[in-house]
């Protein structure tokens, strides 16, 4: 029996990307000696989450404690909502946005367009999540809005707190293949590490490039 059939909440969401993640490697001995030290959950770990993977896990989180989840948006520069749903179905559901790591706090800007889309989705409950942190005005905003902000280490407290079996198999599903190196937001492949002509400066870029320009430029964790 393999991992995932063991775990239908973590099933269900590697069904839900498969058709649009590609296979791209990374060096293999870069990824060995990665996860050699990721054999727990840490700040660490959930820093180095590439974009889409911090998406799957918020969605495999919530799946795990019972919601219905259905994904909207594109992911990457806005974040993804997840429309969460407990039965009976009657009840109003909570709109998720998952912003990944940034070597920058996540400040207002987010939490306003948070509130405009629940509102817009006739949502009242909102939820914001971080794999890194949030400015105080940010949080500040938030508890005026109503809107209930998960950063980093939140996060990792609220897996710890679910049963053995389910933070073990999040770990799995978070750490399984390539989770480093980002995925295109617009093609759904994973990316290339190059840097800029002008300062040498790092970032990921698409390897459909130049049919697709899309980038992401790298930044260190702070």
């Amino acid at each position: 029996m393999s991992e995932l059939s063991r775990f239908p909440f973590i099933a269900g969401v590697a069904r839900a990307f498969a058709g649009r993640v590609a296979s791209f490697h990374r060096s293999a001995s870069a990824i060995a000696r990665t996860r050699a030290d990721n054999l727990k959950w840490t700040p660490d770990l959930l820093r180095q989450l590439e974009w889409r993977r911090f998406e799957e896990l918020c969605v495999a989180y919530y799946q795990a404690l019972g919601f219905v989840t259905k994904i909207d948006g594109v992911g990457a520069d806005g974040g993804v909502d997840i429309v969460l749903r407990m039965a009976p179905a009657e009840l109003p559901a909570t709109l998720a946005r998952c912003k990944a790591w940034d070597a920058y706090r996540v400040g207002t800007k987010a939490v306003k367009e948070l509130r405009v889309s629940a509102n817009a989705a006739r949502t009242p409950d909102a939820v914001l999540l971080t794999a890194g942190r949030f400015t105080q005005e940010a949080l500040d905003l938030a508890g005026k809005e109503k809107i209930e902000m998960i950063d980093g280490a939140g996060l990792l407290k609220k897996i710890a707190a679910l049963p053995p079996e389910k933070s073990t198999a999040l770990l799995k599903f978070a750490t399984s293949g390539d989770f480093l190196t980002p995925t295109c937001p617009r093609c759904s492949i994973k990316m290339a590490s190059r840097r800029s002509t002008k300062g040498g400066r790092p970032f990921w870029g698409c390897t459909n490039y130049p049919r697709c320009k899309q980038t992401i430029f790298a930044s260190a964790p702070g």
